[in-house]
């Protein structure tokens, strides 16, 4: 956890390392902070924005940004990102994920280290990868996910990408642990997807954590209840600076 935040940091701008809990869309842990630092500071409002979003299954590392410091959130979004988790081979689904049932089922029987190692090193270096239509990207101002979820599927053009780095650190298959650094834009559940295709067979992403954000480190996170706890305990000297 970071060292206590004081209050007028938190007010004038700062930028806070949260681990975001899993089933929390990244909205749900800014409006959360928001909420916490309006009420606690006696606030109408207060800018607060994250750089980066993670799928409500995922947790990790979310760089939440308030007042002032809400200006380099780009700067923040441009940052080289880590994760870590887990690929499930033998399924697809159509959020490439474990939010949706699987819809199709291929072998893994045939697949051996060397075809393992010889997929692991299709996916490194600059990609033209193709994003999950279960994504945030926005077609005619609308999020390509609620397009998918009333069954329309829109033709998508591959977007380039870089992984710097692609590690398997656990194969007990079905499952494979892995461990990955890549640029912006990267999509981990696409790769999944695209690593299950490079073995002839299928695969979707059924765990992760981001870990990393440029130099900033989950290890060095808020747990988010500690954070609005905090935030909460520094209510009454608050009141005098807001």
């Amino acid at each position: 956890m970071e060292d206590p935040l004081p209050s007028r940091s938190l007010i004038d701008g700062t930028c806070l390392l949260v681990n975001k809990p899993q089933g929390w869309t990244s909205f749900d842990v800014v409006n959360k902070i928001r909420t916490s630092l309006r009420h606690s500071f006696g606030l109408k409002n207060i800018k607060v924005g994250h750089a980066g979003t993670l799928d409500p299954m995922a947790t990790g590392l979310l760089l939440i940004c308030t007042g002032k410091h809400t200006k380099k959130l780009a700067d923040f979004q441009g940052m080289p990102k880590t994760y870590e988790g887990t690929f499930t081979l033998g399924a697809t689904t159509p959020s490439y994920d474990a939010e949706s049932e699987p819809d199709a089922f291929f072998p893994t029987e045939h697949i051996t280290p060397e075809m393992l190692e010889a997929a692991r090193q299709q996916f490194l270096g600059d990609l033209e990868q193709l994003p999950p239509m279960f994504s945030a990207i926005k077609v005619d101002g609308q999020p390509l996910y609620k397009k998918a979820r009333q069954g329309v599927t829109i033709e998508l053009k591959p977007r380039p990408v870089t992984i710097y780095d692609f590690k398997l650190t656990r194969v007990e298959l079905p499952e494979i642990d892995f461990s990955v650094n890549c640029s912006k834009g990267t999509y981990i559940r696409s790769l999944a997807f695209d690593f299950g295709k490079a073995l002839e067979s299928g695969a979707y992403l059924s765990r992760l954590c981001r870990t990393q954000i440029g130099n900033f480190k989950l290890s060095d996170a808020w747990n988010l209840e500690k954070l609005v706890e905090h935030i909460a305990s520094l209510s009454s000297d608050a009141r005098g600076i807001s």
